[in-house]
Formats: structure tokens, C-alpha cells, sequence
């Protein structure tokens, strides 16, 4: 396992330290969890930027946002995202 280290202001500091202590965390369990939501939230938005540009297929999407496809369903209809694309929609309805 690999070793991240960072300077943050103190702010953000006391912000994660209260954060620690609502979520009843030590700072290495509290670290990589918050990085997990946050590189999966990441994923969710580049996929969904990737499907909106019509460069990738709605599976190939669900696949780059770590989800199933019913499950990134899910998440387009929350963010009220069109994907029906000509170019890619028989390559789409072959993987669902």
C-alpha cells in the first residue's frame, strides 16, 4: 500500500479533524475514504462528460464510472442526461 502526504490549510485541517470525529474515524481510515467517494464521484462525472460528448458508448460509460449499466441508468436519469446517440446506439443495445 502507498503513501499519500499533503500540506492542507488550516481550515480544511479543522474541517477533516471534525469530520474524524462525527464519523468516529482515525485520519488513515478517514483519508482513504474520503478519497474513494471522491475518485468514484470523479469517475461518475467523466463518464457522464464522455457520454455527453457522444465519444463513448452508454456501456463503455458505466464501465469508465466503476457501475453496472442499470445501476449508471440510474444515475443519468438523476442528472437529467440525454444519450441516445445513432452513432453508438446499436453498439449500446447489443450490451444491455
Amino acid at each position: 500500500m502507498g503513501t499519500i502526504s499533503a500540506r492542507v490549510p488550516d481550515e480544511l485541517e479543522a474541517e477533516f479533524e471534525r469530520y474524524l470525529d462525527d464519523e468516529g474515524l482515525d485520519r488513515s481510515t478517514g483519508i482513504r475514504k474520503l478519497l474513494t467517494e471522491g475518485l468514484g464521484e470523479w469517475r461518475q462525472d467523466r463518464a457522464i462528460e464522455k457520454l455527453r460528448e457522444g465519444s463513448i458508448t452508454f456501456s463503455r460509460a458505466a464501465e469508465l464510472a466503476d457501475m453496472s449499466v442499470w445501476e449508471f441508468a440510474q444515475l443519468v436519469e438523476q442528472r437529467d442526461v440525454t444519450w441516445v446517440s445513432d452513432r453508438h446506439l446499436d453498439e449500446d443495445l447489443k450490451a444491455l
